[in-house]
């Protein structure tokens, strides 16, 4: 589906951007291929942000974002800073493998049938753009929730309780191997629903949210470059309706990457609690002694025993800035990857 829009009102300029590189038109291998290498900066890039959020997630005690990121380079050096990463970044590929293929496929073939159905165009974007976040998160799922529950252990030796306790796992195959061994395969997909009940409606909220917030960016930006062009208002009165305006390639990017940190935002606000929840079932032992791991009910219970309602709101701070600079260059790298994997690139559609 294009992302080309006019305003509604006859005053507003008619805005025309580049067309939707869609799935038939990727160069599937080459889509993988520079895919993987360019989030592989990307998580390189985001990661100590999320150690940070995790570090304060497990924590009994509320630190601010500063503090704990300077008791992390003071006790444990940059090294700290990405604890389990190499665990991480292994599971990251297979995962954006499936994310991508399931994202691009959902969105192509449900646009295809909401506007076959009759729905506005803006309607139909928002709607497959919905669709397929749900999908791709939910197939991501499968392949990140263990390399999740190992990398987050991993992120939090030596942080809980005492910053100079003993690290019980030397890496990520031990970590697996432990957990494995101890609690069987359940034991990596600890959390797992709530991880599907956290990013399934968080990446749907995300890509609907991004949709339309990329359209009311570009309304007011075009209104705004109308009522300050000259040109623009002369070709307005000239043809009685509304002018129009070409972006360039910069422009576009700018617009996609404030669209991103825009939904990012919210969708960290509204899932942080159910975040939370989530990394604490993952990261606590609980199949110790003899004790049962604890369900969600008991973990929130301790989370506002701990601290009250803000306790579940521990570590918001880095999620939101991880959410929302993920957001930012997650679509526009992929925006790019996707120009650069086209099959004809001197037929991409503009």
């Amino acid at each position: 589906m294009s992302l080309s829009a006019a305003a509604e009102e006859d005053s507003a300029p008619e805005i025309h951007l580049p067309a939707d590189i869609d799935w038939q038109m990727l160069d599937k291998s080459k889509f993988f291929f520079l895919g993987a290498a360019l989030f592989s900066g990307v998580s390189a890039t985001l990661y100590p942000v999320v150690v940070l959020k995790t570090r304060q997630q497990v924590s009994q005690t509320q630190l601010s974002s500063i503090k704990t990121a300077f008791a992390i380079l003071r006790h444990e050096g940059i090294r700290g800073l990405y604890r389990g990463f190499g665990t991480s970044l292994m599971g990251t590929i297979p995962a954006r493998a499936l994310y991508m293929t399931a994202l691009e496929v959902t969105k192509s073939s449900v646009g295809t049938a909401t506007v076959r159905l009759g729905f506005p165009e803006p309607t139909a974007s928002a709607i497959a753009n919905a669709a397929a976040g749900l999908s791709a998160a939910m197939a991501a799922q499968l392949v990140w929730t263990p390399i999740d529950v190992v990398s987050q252990r991993l992120m939090v030796q030596g942080s809980i309780g005492n910053p100079n306790t003993p690290c019980k796992y030397r890496g990520g195959i031990d970590a697996f191997r432990k957990i494995l061994n101890t609690d069987g395969l359940r034991g990596l997909y600890r959390g797992f629903g709530m991880s599907i009940l956290t990013y399934a409606p968080s990446n749907a909220v995300w890509w609907a949210s991004y949709s339309v917030a990329q359209r009311l960016v570009w309304g007011g930006l075009g209104c705004y470059l109308c009522k300050r062009d000259d040109e623009c208002k002369e070709t307005s009165n000239n043809s009685g309706g509304g002018g129009s305006f070409r972006p360039d390639s910069k422009t576009v990017v700018a617009v996609q990457g404030v669209s991103a940190a825009m939904a990012g935002g919210v969708s960290a606000l509204i899932t942080m609690p159910l975040d939370t929840i989530k990394t604490r079932l993952q990261v606590l032992d609980g199949e110790e002694n003899g004790r049962r791991p604890p369900t969600v009910g008991q973990t929130f219970k301790n989370l506002v025993k701990e601290g009250g309602w803000a306790a579940c709101y521990r570590g918001l701070g880095p999620r939101w800035a991880s959410m929302s600079m993920s957001a930012t260059t997650m679509i526009t790298t992929y925006e790019f990857l996707k120009r650069l994997s086209a099959k004809n690139q001197e037929n991409l559609p503009s």
